[in-house]
């Protein structure tokens, strides 16, 4: 049996128990380990999906050009479509990401465009506003918006949702994803809460984000916005697939606390995974503390690879000048 191109393999990623960085906690805590994807991240399924919707809505024609903003992960998933189904790619990053995710799409031959991180969304120079421009001025190009395309929270939907549900045998009680665009966790709740609405949706945040005090308040704060050094989670605008219904609370984790528990799922765990990833892992054990029982069991979505990170969290030079080490 063979797969006839790489997006085949996207999917079914395993569910690996935790064993001891979740030391003095009840409960079962599982790990959904996205980097087995083809292009090391969660991203996959939903770039699939986007241009795949795309393709049927005609929106997407053959010889096109996919423009996307993405912090990297998107843009691997959206190359790798693009290179199975014959597309070019230009993708736009802020210049926050790491060299190591604007190497990687160049290597499976995306252009990149680097635009300043510390612009409020709407200047023109922001990666949204570059994209959109992009995509305005080139001529058959497609931009998917992963923010606000709904086939980002449908493909979690359709895949991670139903994996997890069937992996854990129904026995899952509590869902963590880091959230960014919104539409791992929604999408994954959304079948989850359909099968039994007592499943509880935790969200993890990054300081320098708006969606934590949205979430409890209602209220967009522009004081809640300030830079932060977390790659893929946190916003300062409000993405449609963001459905603040579907996720019961945030928590929201310090850049060094998601640092430091990365590296100790890479050392204690043999997961080594991506920055946001040890926001997640940090996030959810801190509410597993105080809120899971025995026979609970919590599922962990873990979103990309530690490759994507070797110059900053796992680089001790750069760990040690952010006084992190």
């Amino acid at each position: 049996m063979y797969l006839n191109n790489i997006i085949e393999a996207i999917g079914n990623t395993p569910l690996v128990k935790l064993n001891s960085v979740t030391d003095g906690i009840k409960g079962t805590i599982l790990a959904k380990v996205e980097y087995v994807n083809p292009g090391n991240s969660v991203k996959d399924r939903m770039a699939v999906k986007m241009i795949e919707d795309a393709e049927k809505a005609g929106l997407l024609k053959p010889g096109g050009t996919i423009i996307e903003g993405t912090s990297g992960n998107t843009g691997m998933g959206l190359a790798l479509t693009a290179i199975a189904r014959g597309y070019k790619c230009i993708f736009v990053m802020s210049d926050k990401q790491s060299k190591e995710k604007q190497d990687i799409l160049r290597a499976v031959g995306a252009q990149v465009v680097v635009c300043p991180v510390d612009v409020a969304p709407e200047d023109p120079r922001s990666y949204y506003s570059v994209a959109k421009r992009l995509s305005e001025e080139t001529p058959n190009s497609f931009y998917p918006n992963q923010y606000d395309n709904m086939s980002n929270t449908a493909a979690h939907y359709e895949g991670t949702g139903p994996e997890i549900w069937k992996q854990t045998e129904g026995t899952i009680t509590h869902l963590a994803c880091g959230v960014g665009t919104g539409g791992t966790i929604c999408g994954t709740a959304q079948y989850l809460k359909e099968q039994n609405p007592a499943v509880v949706a935790v969200g993890l945040d990054t300081y320098g984000s708006v969606f934590k005090k949205y979430k409890e308040t209602g209220i967009f704060d522009e004081n809640e916005i300030y830079p932060y050094k977390t790659e893929g989670i946190g916003e300062d605008i409000l993405p449609k697939n963001v459905n603040f219904d579907l996720i019961d609370l945030f928590i929201k984790v310090t850049d060094q606390d998601a640092a430091l528990m990365t590296r100790r799922l890479a050392k204690e765990e043999g997961l080594f995974v991506g920055w946001s990833c040890g926001s997640a892992v940090h996030g959810a054990l801190e509410y597993a503390r105080e809120h899971l029982k025995e026979d609970d069991t919590m599922v962990i979505i873990l979103p990309d690879h530690g490759t994507r990170y070797l110059g900053k969290i796992y680089n001790d030079d750069w760990m040690r000048e952010q006084g992190w080490l």
